[in-house]
C-alpha cells in the first residue's frame, strides 16, 4: 500500500523537460550555415530525435538570420531558454530586449570596447609680456 502512495506522488509531480533554443550546424565543410531549433537540452543538436521545431536559419557567411519571431516568443513563453549565441541573434533582430551576453568560452574574458577619445587640441599658453627692447630705428635717433 505504501508503494501506491509513492507512485501517485511521482505522477502528480510533473517534471517538464527543459527546452533550449540553439543552433544546429548544417551544410558543407567550410560553408557554415545553421538551423535554429527548439530541442530538449539533454539531446545532442546533431541528432534529429527530440527536435520540437525549426524556428529559423542563420547563414554565417551572409550574416543575416531568418527567424520566425512568433514561434520563438511562443517557445520562450513555454520555458525554452535560448543559448548565448541565439540570444545575441535575437537581440540583433530585436525580438528580445536586453544586452548581448558573452558567448565565448567561459575562460576567455570579453574584450571591453574602449571609447576612442578625440585628440585634444594643443593650446599654447600665452607668453608673458617681456619689456620690449628698443628697436634699431629708435636707438639711432
Amino acid at each position: 500500500m505504501g508503494e501506491t502512495v509513492l507512485t501517485d506522488l511521482f505522477r502528480s509531480a510533473s517534471i517538464s523537460c527543459m527546452l533550449s533554443i540553439r543552433l544546429k550546424r548544417v551544410g558543407r565543410k567550410n560553408d557554415p550555415s545553421f538551423r535554429i531549433i527548439v530541442q530538449d537540452h539533454r539531446r545532442s543538436p546533431k541528432k534529429t530525435r527530440g527536435v520540437s521545431e525549426f524556428v529559423g536559419s542563420y547563414d554565417a557567411r551572409k550574416g543575416k538570420p531568418q527567424i520566425d519571431a512568433e514561434r520563438v516568443k511562443y517557445w520562450m513563453s513555454q520555458g525554452a531558454q535560448p543559448s548565448d549565441t541565439v540570444h545575441n541573434l535575437l537581440v540583433d533582430a530585436k525580438i528580445v530586449t536586453g544586452k548581448k551576453v558573452n558567448a565565448m568560452n567561459k575562460k576567455t574574458k570579453p574584450v571591453k570596447e574602449v571609447p576612442k577619445e578625440a585628440p585634444k587640441p594643443v593650446v599654447q599658453a600665452p607668453t608673458p609680456a617681456s619689456p620690449e627692447a628698443p628697436s634699431e630705428t629708435e636707438a639711432s635717433a
